[in-house]
């Protein structure tokens, strides 16, 4: 039965969705494109009709996965961003968290198509944390533009290493603490209360 060309898009977006999670969680090379498609609810022989290679849909899993994260972060302040990513919770929550955090590691040995996606994605980020950084208002564009690559290399740089510890260990934890508390008082502002351990 021939499916419709709508149809197929919908089912191309899903693999994509799907894809961008599982990456995320296990890594491009930790799942291979049969488990792939069956996790998507599909036979790995229709594979082939959607992408012309795995590098392919890495490429297209990894643009997703980043704007997801842009979408979340949109508009919000310079602290309340450090509260959300510099957490417990996005630690914890690979298969959904950020793609630069989860696979930034992995795409620095992958194809140059998904090095591109991780370079525009590294600029909506960026745009992102533009739109909502009304305290930048002082400082040179370029100035600016230093100060949000320095605040997404840290938050980056936070949770990739409290997630290389053990999931209950101190150290995990104290990561995320000390770096909140650092971007925070860079930005001149006070921790909020409850966000010890991103809670």
């Amino acid at each position: 039965m021939k499916v419709s060309k709508a149809q197929a898009q919908a089912n191309r977006a899903h693999i994509v969705e799907t894809a961008s999670a599982l990456f995320r969680e296990r890594g491009y090379e930790g799942i291979g494109v049969a488990d792939l498609m069956a996790a998507a609810g599909f036979t790995h022989g229709g594979f082939y009709k959607h992408f012309p290679s795995k590098a392919d849909l890495m490429a297209e899993a990894t643009a997703c996965g980043i704007a997801q994260t842009v979408t979340l972060v949109d508009g919000v302040d310079a602290p309340e961003f450090v509260r959300r990513y510099v957490s417990r919770e996005h630690r914890d929550a690979r298969a959904a968290g950020c793609t630069m955090a989860a696979l930034g590691g992995d795409a620095a040995r992958e194809p140059e198509t998904v090095r591109a996606a991780f370079a525009d994605g590294v600029e909506a980020m960026l745009a992102t944390m533009e739109r909502g950084d009304a305290a930048a208002t002082g400082a040179s564009p370029a100035d600016a533009r230093a100060a949000r690559l320095d605040m997404l290399a840290h938050a980056l740089g936070a949770i990739v290493m409290s997630r290389a510890c053990p999931d209950d260990s101190p150290l995990a934890d104290e990561i995320l603490a000390a770096s909140r508390a650092n971007m925070l008082a860079a930005l001149d502002t006070a921790p909020a209360a409850g966000t010890r351990s991103g809670t």
